[in-house]
């Protein structure tokens, strides 16, 4: 598989416990854009006891209809992926009512520090508000009723990214780290590409046979998928060092070439992907700039570039 086989056909079925895996129901947030596809994924893991991954947004009808799945259910844990705003919020409202400590691996961070000058594009998108009960790190373990989840560190589309893996069924659940219907957002300072194809051979390496995303429907090839996930980022790459190579400065101008095909809508996100990408490259020395890497910075090659 040289490039993803991307899969956009998804039935959200809104307000519905859908079973997508043994012990496994998803629902999904009627929250759909450009970012989030038809929405948020929550799952419930378990069956009179359980674990709920990812409750989503301050949605009214999502809380509901969490509640009507869970009802006759003790809910011992709540997991939480990342800090971004369609993921975490409600984590704080279910377990006001369910009681239950809410789990992840800490409150929301950037990548690196801001440069001098530099604002954060996504803040908006950050529950900079959200505190665990319980901070879980690689390879830490929960445990319910008949179930085990192991964390698993992701970072790269936030600094505070886990996965969790669902030991013996060879399940993950990879919120946004490796979704079926598009590539995840990188964008810095919350996000970083180095560490994202770090992540992404770590997950290559554990060969799950089935990922559950945070958007979108199952991966059911996930190490072919996610190898081809790694050829198209770097062929991102190589196009980056293309354009700068053919005198591309700017990385407004290498997204109009790059991404000429893709939604206008995400042209933002695809600039601050460019970004990460022009990150990685300075880290490595492929490319050189004056002053810190900036959206409107300018860009050459090195010479042995």
């Amino acid at each position: 598989m040289a490039n993803p086989q991307f899969n956009r056909d998804f039935d959200p079925a809104y307000g519905q416990p859908v079973p997508v895996a043994p012990q496994v129901q998803r629902i999904t947030v009627n929250n759909p854009s450009a970012f989030t596809f038809h929405g948020t994924n929550s799952y419930i893991v378990g069956d009179a006891s359980v674990a709920v991954i990812d409750p989503g947004p301050e949605d009214e009808a999502h809380f509901q209809a969490l509640i009507a799945a869970l009802r006759g259910r003790e809910v011992t844990h709540i997991l939480v992926s990342h800090t971004h705003r369609d993921h975490s919020p409600l984590s704080r409202r279910l377990q006001e009512v369910t009681g239950a400590p809410v789990v992840a691996e800490g409150p929301h961070r950037a990548a690196r520090p801001l440069h001098f000058g530099e604002i954060n594009p996504f803040a908006e998108s950050s529950d900079t508000a959200f505190r665990p009960d319980i901070a879980i790190g690689d390879g830490q373990t929960i445990e319910g009723d008949g179930w085990q989840m192991t964390a698993v560190a992701t970072p790269g589309h936030t600094a505070n990214h886990l996965a969790f893996a669902l030991e013996g069924t060879g399940v993950l659940f990879s919120a946004d780290h490796v979704m079926g219907w598009a590539t995840s957002i990188v964008a810095p300072p919350d996000g970083s590409m180095a560490d994202y194809m770090t992540s992404l051979d770590r997950l290559i390496a554990r060969r799950d046979r089935l990922l559950l995303p945070g958007h979108g429907g199952p991966v059911r090839r996930p190490v072919s998928f996610m190898r081809a996930l790694k050829t198209h980022r770097r062929m991102r790459e190589r196009a980056v060092l293309g354009r700068i190579r053919a005198g591309d400065v700017s990385i407004p101008k290498m997204v109009q070439a790059i991404y000429r095909d893709t939604d206008p809508r995400l042209h933002g996100a695809a600039a601050l992907s460019v970004l990460a990408h022009i990150e990685d490259l300075l880290e490595r020395g492929e490319i050189e700039t004056d002053g810190p890497p900036a959206l409107l910075g300018s860009y050459r090659p090195t010479q042995h570039g």
